[in-house]
């Protein structure tokens, strides 16, 4: 399996690189790196822009990222495209929101750039659960109280809570739960939550936009949040976590 080593990005091959939330100084060593040697750069909406100011001035930019509502490159063509420019003996950077290995479709790139005999790496990023954490000043965990994480996206292919999820699982009072993606499907989630014995005084947290300054943070219950959701929806995207490590106090 073709894979480029820790410190060499030769012409012809991949790096997966995680934006974190959009930050510039959140970025890693390694992804700075990768960026200022990229000859492609295919990257997400939600990458934000601060990471241009590493690129070299004759880099190729390619706006690949996917908005729900609006009109955006299909994930195999933007495969396609990766393996093509690395055919040409570029150095590509495909710059991802957050991490490549959390809700980012990296298998799927992965598998294209395997398949066609191109080096791919992964260089991780700060992924948006652990920085809208930080932006409201929370753990996720708590001794006593959260004993575990669990990443959940919020919509299925077709845009509607997805049906299989464990709500037992989700509904753990010892859990602190990051949902992903799930703006618009959180109220039927809570609605499911409350039915499986979660308590509706659960404490929750909205972040919105964030690593832009757009940041916005809405706090309160499960059950504060999901009126909030069908009332009067924040417009960026958002993260939404909960459990009782977020309680203050």
């Amino acid at each position: 399996m073709p894979a480029t080593s820790s410190s060499h990005f030769t012409p012809g091959s991949v790096a997966l690189v995680g934006a974190g939330p959009g930050d510039a100084d959140l970025l890693t060593l390694r992804a700075v790196k990768r960026l200022q040697q990229a000859d492609v750069v295919l990257y997400d909406d939600l990458a934000g822009e601060d990471f241009m100011s590493f690129l070299k001035p004759d880099v190729e930019l390619v706006a690949v990222g996917k908005r729900a509502g609006h009109p955006s490159p299909r994930q195999d063509e933007v495969s396609r495209l990766i393996v093509a420019h690395a055919g040409r003996g570029k150095r590509v950077v495909r710059l991802k929101a957050g991490d490549p290995a959390v809700f980012a479709r990296s298998d799927e790139e992965l598998r294209a750039a395997r398949d066609a005999g191109i080096a791919i790496e992964i260089v991780p990023g700060v992924t948006t659960a652990t920085a809208a954490a930080a932006a409201i000043g929370a753990s996720l965990t708590k001794r006593g109280v959260a004993r575990r994480v669990q990443l959940v996206t919020g919509h299925d292919v077709d845009g509607r809570l997805p049906g299989d999820l464990d709500i037992a699982a989700l509904a753990d009072p010892a859990a602190t739960t990051c949902i992903y993606m799930g703006k618009a499907t959180f109220p039927a989630l809570v609605e499911r939550l409350i039915a499986h014995g979660m308590s509706p005084q659960t404490p929750a947290a909205i972040v919105e936009s964030l690593g832009s300054p757009e940041t916005r943070v809405y706090r309160g219950t499960i059950a504060e949040t999901a009126a909030r959701l069908i009332t009067n929806r924040p417009p960026g995207a958002c993260m939404i976590i909960y459990g009782l490590a977020l309680e203050e106090g």
